[in-house]
């Protein structure tokens, strides 16, 4: 009966119920749980090793820029406010005129003096020409009056020297009357001889005056020939101002570059009708670039001129300059802004200020060219002197 039953059991997959027909199923059970708990166990020293090897770098980590904060963090002012600016040139006409050429593209490097637009100067020219000849004109005019000067001049010169002749006739004649004059009265002389004397005396006085008369007209001629050589002077420079106006007029037609630096917003093609003050196009001096940094007002305490400054492009992540302050806005920006804050009405919200703080950038690194104005920075200012020094 047992051997039936047994035999349904293993028929039904059924368990055998004596102890050594299940020693041999119950065996590989337990060994196999005892294999996952072994397979377990070299998990759980990896785990703890990596998470103390965490632990400890991120330990090591604080303990660095702890100090880091410490002794060089702390002592830094920074801000990201900070952009490139350059003071370029607009360049506009004084002159109207048609433009004849542009010798000149975008973003071409220049020299100063090299010509940027050439207007048609055509007009320009024929009006200094017209100066030129007007003014040859009133040079022949002066010269025509200087020698009228030098001949009222002698004019004059010869009636003095006639004066000087009619002052000894009068003087002989008045002398040869007295004596006449003396003689006749004691019957020494005729009356007629008296009578001639005193005609030779009167003509004598006549011709006299008539020398003085000679001597106020000539100078009264050589006055009159000064004035008018006098009124021609000031004609001809007259004529040399508008001279000079026209060739500044023809001058201007050409316009050139006042500073070396680079094309740019260039604004004008050959063909256009250009009026005074129209901008054309502008000149950036890449040379003479700064950085204006704008930072808060509670950071400003220890910036002056000649503090040194880290700074950092944002264009160029890899490049690290050093700089200097050059110098501190006297106000906030606030304060030289289009509509200045009135605090005096209504609520008030106190908010941090910002100064601009003026940063000069090394001639070498300028002189490179790859700042342009308006890219932004990061400026950190090192009042203490902490930083280590760095080659640009």
């Amino acid at each position: 009966m047992r051997t039936e039953d047994e035999a349904k059991r293993q028929a039904d997959g059924g368990e055998i119920a004596e102890a050594p027909s299940r020693s041999p199923v119950v065996a590989p059970i337990r060994k196999e749980k005892t294999d996952r708990r072994n397979d377990g166990q070299p998990q759980r020293p990896v785990r703890r090793y990596v998470l103390i090897g965490i632990g400890g770098i991120l330990a090591l980590a604080a303990l660095y820029f702890g100090y880091e904060w410490l002794t060089v963090g702390r002592y830094l002012v920074s801000t990201e406010d900070a952009y490139v600016h350059v003071d370029f040139s607009i360049i506009a006409p004084k002159v109207t005129g048609y433009v004849a050429s542009v010798p000149v593209a975008e973003n071409q490097p220049v020299k100063a003096g090299e010509p940027l637009v050439v207007l048609d100067g055509g007009d320009y020219q024929l009006a200094l020409d017209s100066a030129e000849a007007r003014i040859a004109s009133q040079r022949a005019t002066l010269e025509r009056l200087d020698r009228q000067v030098a001949s009222s001049e002698a004019s004059v010169e010869q009636a003095k020297a006639q004066k000087i002749s009619a002052d000894a006739d009068v003087e002989q004649a008045q002398a040869d009357y007295a004596r006449y004059e003396t003689l006749a009265a004691s019957d020494y002389a005729s009356r007629q001889r008296l009578e001639t004397s005193k005609a030779a005396r009167d003509r004598a006085v006549a011709a006299q005056r008539q020398a003085v008369a000679g001597i106020t007209a000539a100078e009264a001629d050589s006055d009159v020939v000064r004035a008018q050589k006098a009124e021609a002077q000031q004609g001809l420079r007259e004529l040399e101002f508008a001279r000079d106006r026209a060739q500044r007029d023809l001058d201007g037609a050409t316009l050139r570059a006042p500073v070396d630096g680079v094309v740019g917003n260039l604004a004008v093609a050959v063909g256009d009708y250009v009026t005074p003050g129209k901008r054309l196009l502008a000149v950036v001096p890449l040379k003479e670039i700064y950085i204006d940094a704008n930072f808060k007002e509670t950071q400003i305490a220890d910036l002056k001129p000649g503090t040194p400054v880290k700074i950092e492009i944002d264009a160029y992540p890899d490049r690290e300059i050093r700089g200097e302050v050059a110098g501190v806005a006297p106000a906030s920006g606030a304060v030289f802004s289009l509509l200045p804050p009135e605090n005096a009405t209504g609520n008030f919200t106190k908010i941090v200020q910002r100064v601009p703080v003026r940063v000069r950038v090394p001639e070498d690194v300028a002189a490179e060219g790859m700042l342009r104005p308006g890219l932004s920075v990061v400026v950190t200012a090192d009042p203490h002197g902490v930083l280590p020094q760095e080659n640009n």
